[in-house]
Protein backbone atom coordinates (compact mmCIF):
# COMPACT_ATOMS: atom_id res chain seq x y z
CA UNK A 1 0.00 0.00 0.00
CA UNK A 2 2.82 2.64 0.51
CA UNK A 3 4.48 2.12 -2.73
CA UNK A 4 2.60 4.97 -4.62
CA UNK A 5 2.60 7.19 -1.46
CA UNK A 6 4.63 9.48 -2.56
CA UNK A 7 2.74 9.75 -6.02
CA UNK A 8 -0.79 9.27 -5.04
CA UNK A 9 -0.88 11.84 -2.13
CA UNK A 10 1.27 14.28 -3.74
CA UNK A 11 -0.19 15.60 -7.03
CA UNK A 12 2.75 13.18 -8.84
CA UNK A 13 5.30 15.68 -8.70
CA UNK A 14 7.86 16.34 -5.30
CA UNK A 15 7.25 19.57 -3.52
CA UNK A 16 10.40 21.62 -2.46
CA UNK A 17 11.45 20.19 0.88
CA UNK A 18 14.44 20.81 3.49
CA UNK A 19 17.62 19.15 3.17
CA UNK A 20 17.63 16.60 5.88
CA UNK A 21 15.58 14.75 8.08
CA UNK A 22 11.73 12.94 8.01
CA UNK A 23 9.29 13.18 10.64
CA UNK A 24 6.58 11.13 11.21
CA UNK A 25 2.93 10.94 10.12
CA UNK A 26 1.91 11.08 13.74
CA UNK A 27 3.64 13.81 14.58
CA UNK A 28 2.00 15.37 11.88
CA UNK A 29 -1.12 14.60 12.72
CA UNK A 30 -0.70 14.99 16.74
CA UNK A 31 0.79 18.94 16.05
CA UNK A 32 -1.56 20.26 13.11
CA UNK A 33 0.73 20.73 10.65
CA UNK A 34 -1.37 18.37 8.58
CA UNK A 35 -3.25 20.62 5.54
CA UNK A 36 -4.48 19.49 2.23
CA UNK A 37 -3.86 21.35 -0.96
CA UNK A 38 -5.76 21.63 -4.10
CA UNK A 39 -5.12 20.87 -7.67
CA UNK A 40 -7.89 22.44 -9.69
CA UNK A 41 -9.38 19.87 -12.63
CA UNK A 42 -10.16 21.60 -16.13
CA UNK A 43 -13.50 20.22 -18.07
CA UNK A 44 -11.36 19.99 -21.01
CA UNK A 45 -14.51 21.18 -23.75
CA UNK A 46 -16.05 24.15 -21.87
CA UNK A 47 -12.18 25.18 -20.26
CA UNK A 48 -13.85 25.91 -16.58
CA UNK A 49 -12.94 24.65 -13.62
CA UNK A 50 -14.94 21.61 -12.86
CA UNK A 51 -13.55 20.26 -9.40
CA UNK A 52 -10.34 19.69 -6.95
CA UNK A 53 -8.06 16.74 -6.19
CA UNK A 54 -7.24 17.22 -2.46
CA UNK A 55 -2.98 16.25 -1.61
CA UNK A 56 -1.56 16.05 1.45
CA UNK A 57 0.88 18.57 3.01
CA UNK A 58 2.42 19.07 6.04
CA UNK A 59 3.32 22.75 7.29
CA UNK A 60 6.17 22.60 9.34
CA UNK A 61 6.54 25.76 11.61
CA UNK A 62 9.86 26.05 10.65
CA UNK A 63 10.82 23.85 7.84
CA UNK A 64 7.95 25.49 5.64
CA UNK A 65 5.68 22.72 3.47
CA UNK A 66 7.00 19.18 3.25
CA UNK A 67 6.28 17.00 0.76
CA UNK A 68 4.47 13.38 1.75
CA UNK A 69 7.22 11.54 1.30
CA UNK A 70 9.31 12.92 4.37
CA UNK A 71 6.25 12.28 6.73
CA UNK A 72 4.21 8.63 5.17
CA UNK A 73 6.91 6.32 3.49
CA UNK A 74 7.10 4.65 7.21
CA UNK A 75 3.78 5.19 8.60
CA UNK A 76 1.46 2.10 9.13
CA UNK A 77 -1.84 1.23 7.69
CA UNK A 78 -3.90 1.97 10.86
CA UNK A 79 -1.87 5.80 10.77
CA UNK A 80 -2.74 5.78 7.31
CA UNK A 81 -6.50 5.18 8.43
CA UNK A 82 -6.33 8.00 10.79
CA UNK A 83 -4.77 10.74 7.70
CA UNK A 84 -7.52 9.46 5.43
CA UNK A 85 -10.14 10.44 8.19
CA UNK A 86 -8.74 13.76 8.29
CA UNK A 87 -8.56 13.96 4.76
CA UNK A 88 -12.25 13.44 4.51
CA UNK A 89 -13.53 15.43 7.32
CA UNK A 90 -11.52 18.20 6.26
CA UNK A 91 -12.04 18.41 2.20
CA UNK A 92 -15.67 18.51 3.62
CA UNK A 93 -15.51 21.26 5.73
CA UNK A 94 -13.24 22.68 3.21
CA UNK A 95 -15.98 22.59 0.75
CA UNK A 96 -17.91 25.55 3.43
CA UNK A 97 -15.20 27.98 2.14
CA UNK A 98 -14.99 27.61 -1.70
CA UNK A 99 -18.90 27.55 -1.79
CA UNK A 100 -18.30 30.85 0.59
CA UNK A 101 -16.15 32.23 -2.38
CA UNK A 102 -18.95 31.88 -5.16
CA UNK A 103 -17.66 28.45 -6.08
CA UNK A 104 -20.80 25.98 -4.73
CA UNK A 105 -20.07 24.06 -8.14
CA UNK A 106 -16.73 22.42 -7.21
CA UNK A 107 -16.44 19.02 -6.83
CA UNK A 108 -13.33 17.85 -4.25
CA UNK A 109 -11.67 14.87 -5.17
CA UNK A 110 -10.09 12.63 -1.77
CA UNK A 111 -7.61 9.82 -1.98
CA UNK A 112 -8.82 6.77 0.09
CA UNK A 113 -7.62 3.50 0.40
CA UNK A 114 -9.08 0.28 -0.45
CA UNK A 115 -8.94 -0.73 3.11
CA UNK A 116 -10.42 2.72 4.55
CA UNK A 117 -13.83 0.93 2.76
CA UNK A 118 -13.46 -1.75 5.36
CA UNK A 119 -12.24 -0.26 8.25
CA UNK A 120 -13.35 3.16 8.62
CA UNK A 121 -17.29 3.53 8.37
CA UNK A 122 -16.92 6.42 5.44
CA UNK A 123 -20.30 6.26 4.72
CA UNK A 124 -21.75 7.03 8.02
CA UNK A 125 -18.73 9.84 8.28
CA UNK A 126 -20.21 11.25 5.04
CA UNK A 127 -23.58 10.98 6.00
CA UNK A 128 -22.90 12.85 9.72
CA UNK A 129 -20.34 15.37 8.50
CA UNK A 130 -21.13 16.38 4.55
CA UNK A 131 -22.27 20.08 4.01
CA UNK A 132 -26.24 20.32 4.31
CA UNK A 133 -26.42 22.90 1.59
CA UNK A 134 -28.56 22.00 -1.02
CA UNK A 135 -26.24 22.86 -3.90
CA UNK A 136 -23.34 20.68 -2.11
CA UNK A 137 -22.26 18.81 -5.68
CA UNK A 138 -20.85 15.64 -3.72
CA UNK A 139 -17.21 14.44 -3.70
CA UNK A 140 -15.16 11.60 -5.40
CA UNK A 141 -13.28 8.85 -3.52
CA UNK A 142 -9.99 7.74 -5.99
CA UNK A 143 -8.61 4.42 -5.03
CA UNK A 144 -5.28 3.39 -7.46
CA UNK A 145 -6.09 0.89 -9.91
CA UNK A 146 -3.62 -1.75 -8.43
CA UNK A 147 -5.54 -1.48 -5.09
CA UNK A 148 -8.72 -2.10 -7.13
CA UNK A 149 -7.31 -5.54 -8.62
CA UNK A 150 -5.58 -6.32 -4.97
CA UNK A 151 -7.54 -5.10 -2.40
CA UNK A 152 -11.13 -3.87 -3.17
CA UNK A 153 -13.92 -5.91 -1.93
CA UNK A 154 -16.83 -3.16 -1.48
CA UNK A 155 -19.90 -4.26 -0.29
CA UNK A 156 -23.03 -3.61 -2.93
CA UNK A 157 -24.71 -1.64 -0.05
CA UNK A 158 -21.76 0.37 1.08
CA UNK A 159 -21.82 1.72 -2.25
CA UNK A 160 -25.24 2.49 -2.70
CA UNK A 161 -25.45 4.23 0.95
CA UNK A 162 -22.42 6.34 -0.86
CA UNK A 163 -23.90 7.60 -3.51
CA UNK A 164 -27.43 8.46 -1.09
CA UNK A 165 -24.38 10.47 -0.01
CA UNK A 166 -23.89 12.23 -3.08
CA UNK A 167 -20.63 10.26 -3.23
CA UNK A 168 -18.59 8.42 -5.95
CA UNK A 169 -15.56 6.16 -6.72
CA UNK A 170 -13.27 6.95 -9.27
CA UNK A 171 -10.36 4.76 -10.43
CA UNK A 172 -7.08 6.54 -10.23
CA UNK A 173 -4.30 6.01 -12.66
CA UNK A 174 -5.88 3.69 -14.74
CA UNK A 175 -4.10 2.08 -17.27
CA UNK A 176 -1.23 1.09 -14.76
CA UNK A 177 -2.72 -2.29 -13.53
CA UNK A 178 -3.74 -4.60 -15.70
CA UNK A 179 -7.94 -4.71 -15.02
CA UNK A 180 -9.91 -6.66 -17.48
CA UNK A 181 -13.06 -5.16 -18.78
CA UNK A 182 -15.12 -7.57 -17.15
CA UNK A 183 -13.95 -7.03 -13.68
CA UNK A 184 -14.58 -3.16 -14.38
CA UNK A 185 -17.92 -3.63 -15.31
CA UNK A 186 -18.64 -4.84 -11.64
CA UNK A 187 -17.07 -2.49 -10.04
CA UNK A 188 -19.03 0.57 -8.83
CA UNK A 189 -17.03 3.54 -10.34
CA UNK A 190 -18.24 6.70 -12.50
CA UNK A 191 -15.03 8.05 -13.00
CA UNK A 192 -11.57 6.98 -14.73
CA UNK A 193 -8.31 8.70 -14.34
CA UNK A 194 -5.98 8.41 -16.78
CA UNK A 195 -2.65 7.11 -15.75
CA UNK A 196 -0.22 10.26 -16.47
CA UNK A 197 2.35 7.59 -18.30
CA UNK A 198 -0.43 7.52 -21.46
CA UNK A 199 -1.00 11.60 -21.25
CA UNK A 200 2.61 12.39 -21.94
CA UNK A 201 3.43 13.42 -25.22
CA UNK A 202 0.23 12.20 -26.60
CA UNK A 203 -0.12 14.23 -29.11
CA UNK A 204 3.08 12.55 -30.92
CA UNK A 205 3.27 9.36 -29.37
CA UNK A 206 1.24 6.93 -31.57
CA UNK A 207 1.07 4.27 -28.91
CA UNK A 208 0.04 6.80 -25.98
CA UNK A 209 -2.12 7.98 -28.39
CA UNK A 210 -4.05 4.43 -29.48
CA UNK A 211 -4.21 3.54 -25.53
CA UNK A 212 -5.84 6.86 -24.74
CA UNK A 213 -8.42 6.30 -27.52
CA UNK A 214 -8.92 2.48 -26.52
CA UNK A 215 -9.41 3.66 -22.81
CA UNK A 216 -11.78 7.01 -23.61
CA UNK A 217 -13.87 5.07 -26.28
CA UNK A 218 -14.17 2.07 -22.99
CA UNK A 219 -15.16 4.59 -20.63
CA UNK A 220 -17.97 6.33 -22.65
CA UNK A 221 -19.10 2.62 -23.24
CA UNK A 222 -19.70 2.35 -19.59
CA UNK A 223 -20.56 5.80 -19.08
CA UNK A 224 -17.67 6.88 -17.36
CA UNK A 225 -16.30 10.14 -17.22
CA UNK A 226 -12.92 10.26 -18.05
CA UNK A 227 -10.00 12.18 -16.20
CA UNK A 228 -6.37 12.80 -17.92
CA UNK A 229 -3.68 13.52 -15.05
CA UNK A 230 -0.36 15.16 -15.83
CA UNK A 231 -1.13 17.27 -18.17
CA UNK A 232 1.58 19.85 -19.05
CA UNK A 233 1.21 20.70 -22.80
CA UNK A 234 -1.37 22.56 -24.59
CA UNK A 235 -0.80 20.01 -27.41
CA UNK A 236 -1.74 17.55 -24.92
CA UNK A 237 -4.32 18.83 -23.69
CA UNK A 238 -6.19 19.54 -27.48
CA UNK A 239 -5.34 15.69 -28.47
CA UNK A 240 -7.30 14.25 -25.16
CA UNK A 241 -10.13 16.82 -26.01
CA UNK A 242 -9.97 15.55 -29.41
CA UNK A 243 -10.58 11.88 -28.69
CA UNK A 244 -13.60 12.77 -26.04
CA UNK A 245 -11.74 13.08 -22.68
CA UNK A 246 -13.94 15.21 -20.25
CA UNK A 247 -11.32 16.69 -17.97
CA UNK A 248 -7.94 17.77 -17.66
CA UNK A 249 -5.39 17.84 -14.39
CA UNK A 250 -2.03 18.90 -14.29
CA UNK A 251 1.08 21.46 -14.50
CA UNK A 252 -0.73 23.29 -17.65
CA UNK A 253 -3.39 24.30 -15.32
CA UNK A 254 -2.10 24.92 -11.96
CA UNK A 255 -0.33 23.13 -9.64
CA UNK A 256 -1.37 21.96 -6.14
CA UNK A 257 -1.79 25.11 -4.20
CA UNK A 258 -3.42 25.74 -0.55
CA UNK A 259 -6.98 26.50 -0.12
CA UNK A 260 -6.40 30.21 0.36
CA UNK A 261 -4.19 30.68 -2.29
CA UNK A 262 -6.82 29.24 -4.43
CA UNK A 263 -9.63 30.88 -3.05
CA UNK A 264 -7.59 34.34 -3.86
CA UNK A 265 -7.27 33.15 -7.12
CA UNK A 266 -10.30 32.52 -8.09
CA UNK A 267 -12.29 35.51 -6.75
CA UNK A 268 -16.53 35.42 -6.65
CA UNK A 269 -16.33 35.53 -10.82
CA UNK A 270 -14.97 32.11 -11.11
CA UNK A 271 -18.71 31.61 -11.17
CA UNK A 272 -19.33 33.97 -14.69
CA UNK A 273 -19.14 32.47 -18.25
CA UNK A 274 -15.52 31.21 -19.21
CA UNK A 275 -13.56 33.34 -21.43
CA UNK A 276 -11.03 32.72 -25.26
CA UNK A 277 -7.63 32.20 -23.33
CA UNK A 278 -5.42 35.37 -24.08
CA UNK A 279 -1.88 34.86 -25.61
CA UNK A 280 -0.33 36.80 -22.70
CA UNK A 281 -1.79 34.47 -19.74
CA UNK A 282 -1.04 31.08 -18.58
CA UNK A 283 -2.22 27.98 -16.75
CA UNK A 284 -5.54 28.88 -14.83
CA UNK A 285 -5.22 32.46 -15.69
CA UNK A 286 -5.97 31.97 -19.83
CA UNK A 287 -8.54 29.27 -18.45
CA UNK A 288 -10.90 31.26 -16.40
CA UNK A 289 -12.27 34.87 -16.41
CA UNK A 290 -10.69 36.87 -13.48
CA UNK A 291 -8.29 34.13 -12.52
CA UNK A 292 -5.14 35.38 -11.32
CA UNK A 293 -6.60 38.80 -10.47
CA UNK A 294 -6.44 40.21 -6.83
Amino acid sequence: MLTKVRDWWSGGAPVAEPSTGKITLTQVLENNWFELFYQPKIDLKTKRLSGAEALVRARHPVRGVLAPYLFLTEATDAELLVLTERVILTALRDWEDFAAAGVPHLKLAVNVPANAFVELPIAQMVREERPRAGNWPGMVMEVTEDQVMRDLHIANEVAAELRLQNCSLAIDDFGAGYSSLGRLRQLPFSELKIDRAYVTDCHTDKTNAGVLETIVEMAHRFGLKTVAEGIETTHESHKLQGLGCHVGQGYLFAKPMAKDQLITMMGRRMAGPAARPAPQRSGLASLIPGFGKT
